[in-house]
C-alpha cells in the first residue's frame, strides 16, 4: 500500500486577511492546482455582484431565510460583515472532511474563531499580510469593484483585522504571489501528513507488523 492509498481525514483551511491582501487570489490559485480540496460556499445576504453565481459563488439568503438557519444551528460560523450576514452551512463541511476532502474557507477573523470552537483538530490557520498599508490601498482601488467610500472603509478597518494575525497558525506576507503561493502549498502539504489525519495508519501499522 502507498502512503497515497492511506485512508486521510479531510482539513480545514481557513485563509483570512484584510480585504486587498490577495486571499482571494491564492485561493484560486490553490483550487486550480490541487484537486482534493474544495472551496466551501457560505451563504450571505448581500445582492450578487456581476457575474457572480447562486449555489457556486455564494447562497444569497434573504435575512429572514439566514436567521432561520442560524437558529436551526445549521452554520459552522456565521457573522455580519458591512451591514450583511454570511455564514457557512455545516451539512456539506461535515460530509467532505469524513471522505478524507479538504475545505478551503475565505472567512475572517470572528468567522475563524466560530469554526475553531466547532472544527477542533481539523482546522488549520493561515493568516494573509501585505507588504506595507500603502500597498494595501493600491490594491484595493485597482480591484474597481468598490466606491471610494467603500475602499475608505476597508482601510479603516484593515488594523483591527491585522491584530488577530496571532490567533493563526501561520501567516504569510504576501509581497510576492509566487512565493505565497509555495508557502500556503507547503503549509496545505505538511498539514496533510500529520499523523493524526492519517486515519488509516492504525491499520496500515498492524498489518505491517503482523507475525
Amino acid at each position: 500500500m502507498s502512503n497515497n492509498e492511506i485512508k486521510r481525514r479531510g482539513l480545514l483551511l481557513v485563509l483570512s486577511s484584510p480585504s486587498g491582501a490577495g486571499k482571494s487570489t491564492l485561493s484560486r490559485l490553490l483550487l486550480e492546482k490541487d484537486d482534493n480540496i474544495s472551496l466551501s460556499v457560505s451563504s450571505t445576504t448581500r445582492p450578487p455582484r456581476p457575474g457572480e453565481v447562486d449555489g457556486k459563488d455564494y447562497n444569497f439568503l434573504s435575512q429572514e431565510a439566514f436567521d432561520t438557519l442560524v437558529e436551526k444551528d445549521g452554520f459552522l460560523e456565521h457573522a455580519t460583515v458591512f451591514e450583511y450576514s454570511y455564514g457557512t452551512p455545516s451539512a456539506p463541511v461535515e460530509e467532505a472532511i469524513k471522505q478524507g476532502k479538504d475545505v478551503l474557507f475565505d472567512i475572517d477573523w470572528q468567522g475563524t474563531q466560530q469554526l475553531n470552537e466547532k472544527a477542533g483538530a481539523d482546522l488549520v490557520r493561515v493568516f494573509i499580510l501585505p507588504p506595507s498599508k500603502d500597498e494595501l490601498e493600491k490594491r484595493l482601488k485597482s480591484r474597481a469593484q468598490d466606491t471610494d467610500e467603500v475602499v475608505a472603509k476597508r482601510m479603516a478597518k484593515a488594523n483591527s483585522e491585522i491584530s488577530h494575525w496571532a490567533e493563526y497558525d501561520y501567516v504569510i506576507i504576501n509581497d510576492d504571489l509566487e512565493r505565497a503561493e509555495t508557502e500556503l502549498f507547503t503549509i496545505l502539504k505538511s498539514e496533510r501528513m500529520k499523523r493524526f489525519r492519517q486515519s488509516g495508519l492504525a491499520s496500515f501499522v498492524s498489518e505491517l507488523t503482523k507475525d
